[in-house]
């Protein structure tokens, strides 16, 4: 058997109190802030992998342009852990709440609870925007079951929009009117507020500026554009929808409803990417698509299949994110389309609910907002994309 000395006992029973006391060291990890992408910076997420056989994103474009193109395979996806985009006011707001006497964190935020948010616009029967109703006013159904409203706001969030302005060649002799229609809208976004960006789009798609709210250089941007080549409208909407989603809300004051407002006048002849995986994308979003198809006199007949197929394609595209189609007959109706979508972007509701519906299957989920108030009619995006389990 082993000795031990009174004084190599007493060492160990000194180690033992002192461990008692103070416990073992751990060392704390820092908290770490999701990464942000730089705002305004052109859309850099790569899409699925395209048949060799598809078609350059720069065949036939014009020999000058101002600025770099911005294609759909040119980036890379966005960093893991980045917070949710914003358009989603409900679900940003959430976990904002302080205690009395402190203030809300001004920080990156994540959801702990999903909500399902959505911008309202309510008419009646002559098209006239209401903007007094109330939160007991608006009922919401998903998949049939009514859900209850959690969030509600009326009052003129910011909104980040790109404008999408197509100059291909057939735009050539109606591209100046549109220009000044473009830099009207953009004179009635707010200064301080605000945010967009200039997308040219022909056989190249080119972020002219990137999100600003400056007017001035909006205004620059739009006067940029200039004719020619094909069209590659699905190829812009899906750059858009990418920049859009880099918008990232730090807290709850710069939480923006986006959108994207489209022009053109005539059917996709050369985008990379098909309308069925754009069309997904846009469904995946938190941006209402507000679309003007130009059926001008010199423009493609209306009835010809080319001008068909355009037609549906904006329509689909804006009734499905809960936006809206023009389609004007002279290019003078062009100020007033533009100012009509910037009405309707000033006069909606921002509504949100927690699903009843706890599945987390990825399945398409079906929405419909009534009102109480009789003759009125609300329209929003259509459904969404339930979450999944990873």
């Amino acid at each position: 058997m082993n000795r031990r000395t009174p004084f190599s006992l007493a060492v160990i029973v000194l180690a033992g109190v002192v461990i008692a006391w103070g416990g073992l060291p751990v060392r704390a990890a820092p908290d770490q802030a999701p990464a942000q992408t730089s705002q305004g910076q052109p859309a850099t997420a790569s899409p699925p992998a395209k048949p060799a056989q598809d078609p350059p994103a720069a065949t036939g474009a014009p020999p000058a342009k101002p600025a770099q193109p911005a294609t759909p395979d040119s980036a890379g996806p966005p960093a893991q852990g980045q917070p949710a985009t914003t358009g989603s006011p409900a679900r940003a707001a959430q976990g904002q709440a302080a205690t009395p006497g402190q203030q809300p964190p001004q920080v990156p935020f994540r959801a702990g609870v999903e909500l399902v948010s959505l911008n309202v616009t309510v008419t009646d029967g002559t098209q006239k925007y209401i903007t007094d109703l109330a939160q007991d006013e608006f009922n919401v159904f998903e998949d049939g079951v009514k859900q209850d409203v959690t969030f509600f706001n009326k009052t003129n969030l910011p909104i980040a929009l790109a404008l999408l302005l197509d100059t291909s060649a057939s735009m050539e002799s109606k591209l100046p009117t549109a220009q000044e229609a473009a830099i009207g809208f953009a004179k009635k976004l707010r200064s301080h507020e605000d945010l967009a960006e200039v997308i040219d789009f022909d056989s190249r798609v080119i972020v002219l500026q990137n999100f600003t709210n400056s007017v001035s250089e909006l205004e620059q941007a739009i006067h940029k554009t200039s004719a020619g080549g094909s069209t590659s409208l699905y190829n812009a909407i899906y750059i858009a929808l990418k920049d859009l989603k880099k918008i990232i809300a730090k807290n709850t004051e710069e939480i923006r409803r986006q959108a994207i407002i489209v022009l053109s006048d005539g059917e996709d002849t050369s985008s990379l990417l098909p309308f069925e995986e754009v069309l997904d994308l846009a469904k995946r979003s938190e941006t209402a698509i507000y679309s003007i198809g130009l059926r001008t006199p010199d423009g493609p007949g209306t009835t010809t299949k080319g001008f068909k197929e355009a037609e549906f394609v904006l329509r689909q595209f804006s009734q499905e994110t809960g936006g809206r189609s023009f389609f004007p007959n002279q290019l003078a109706d062009l100020v007033n389309v533009y100012g009509q979508i910037a009405d309707e972007l000033s006069s909606q509701y921002t509504v949100g609910y927690t699903s009843r519906n706890p599945k987390r299957d990825g399945s398409w989920r079906r929405i419909v907002v009534r009102v109480g108030r009789p003759n009125l009619t609300a329209r929003t995006k259509l459904g969404y994309f339930a979450p999944t389990a990873h």
